[in-house]
């Protein structure tokens, strides 16, 4: 698929949104830099659905002004609503590297004087040019679900022009070079890439990056594929003993991260933005609107409009915005 143009229309959702809660950066204001399932993968178990929107070519999206001007809009309405902004956080509906002004927009966040942080798939680490924008954030974290192009190809899906050996190497050479604080995120999908062997070829893999920390995730959201099944505990636990092993300081990602999400505008703009990127359970969507004044029926007109989505997943419901509404 051709790059998305730079003039962007129809129903997009909000450029920063939050802040939210993270299991790992506290409380963070997303950045959503790229337009709606616009990726280099097709995750089996990405929690927004199904990519549309398969590239590796690197386009201007927003203009770095553009998303300067959404962030310090959301902090202000943060400070005013008494809510702690911990990062930025560029993560997007999609892979933020593909937006060729990522570093010039993490430059004109700098003023902020807030920590900016990147989630990567890590699938165009083998450009130079990506590696030096990633190299301005302060803290980025680099998917590593595989350690072998067979189950790479099976867990995330790639852009038919990406190669695992190309992406392996991109790692680690961003790995020896960048000065902030490096993670790795691993997902787990049982029968897939959790047994003992391929857990131990990953785990190698990821030592050789030297993180700060290394994370196990399983899919506790809606994944984008039904197939997708939660690896056993005892596999897990098998897991974070060789990534402890390996690496010297892991953490698993298994847990709910609670129902923090702040709303810095209306409810509505808020529910819309935030499960852009990130599905929200039933009970934490309640809490938002709580916080806001509003009602059930904001839910239940955004559900019967076609704008949100209403997913039952390990014995809850989530909501998650429906990418394609106009």
């Amino acid at each position: 698929m051709e790059p998305v143009p730079a003039d962007l229309s129809g129903d997009q959702p909000g450029i920063a949104f939050g802040p939210v809660p993270s299991r790992r950066l506290g409380r963070s204001l997303g950045i959503n830099n790229v337009p709606p399932k616009t990726c280099s993968y097709a995750c089996v178990y990405c929690q927004l659905g199904r990519t549309t929107r398969m590239q590796t070519e690197r386009t201007s999206f927003y203009p770095p002004a553009t998303i300067r001007r959404e962030v310090e809009r959301r902090l202000d309405a943060a400070a005013r609503a008494g809510e702690a902004v911990d990062y930025l956080t560029f993560v997007s509906d999609g892979e933020p590297t593909l937006d060729s002004r990522l570093g010039e927009a993490i430059d004109r966040l700098r003023s902020t004087d807030v920590p900016i942080a990147v989630i990567t798939n890590a699938s165009l680490l083998w450009r130079e040019d990506v590696r030096c924008d990633l190299a301005r954030a302060d803290w980025v974290s680099v998917k590593v679900d595989a350690a072998d192009e067979e189950t790479w190809r099976r867990v995330d899906r790639p852009h038919k022009d990406l190669r695992f050996d190309e992406v392996r190497d991109g790692m680690v050479a961003f790995a020896e070079q960048y000065d902030g604080r490096l993670v790795t995120e691993t997902m787990l999908v049982g029968g897939v890439n959790d047994d003992h062997a391929r857990v131990g070829r990953i785990a190698a893999l990821v030592a050789r990056l030297r993180p700060a920390t290394a994370y196990v995730a399983a899919p506790i959201r809606p994944p984008a594929e039904p197939s997708v099944q939660e690896p056993a505990m005892g596999s897990i636990v098998a897991a974070y003993k060789a990534f402890a092993e390996n690496t010297g300081s892991a953490e698993l990602l298994i847990g709910y991260e609670g129902n923090r999400f702040a709303a810095t505008g209306s409810a509505e703009e808020s529910l819309l933005e935030i499960t852009a990127v990130h599905p929200m359970r039933e009970d934490a969507v309640d809490e938002l609107l709580a916080r806001t004044g509003a009602g059930r029926e904001v839910v239940r007109r955004l559900v019967a409009d076609g704008r949100l989505i209403r997913l039952r997943h390990a014995g809850h419901t989530f909501y998650v915005r429906c990418l394609n509404a106009r």
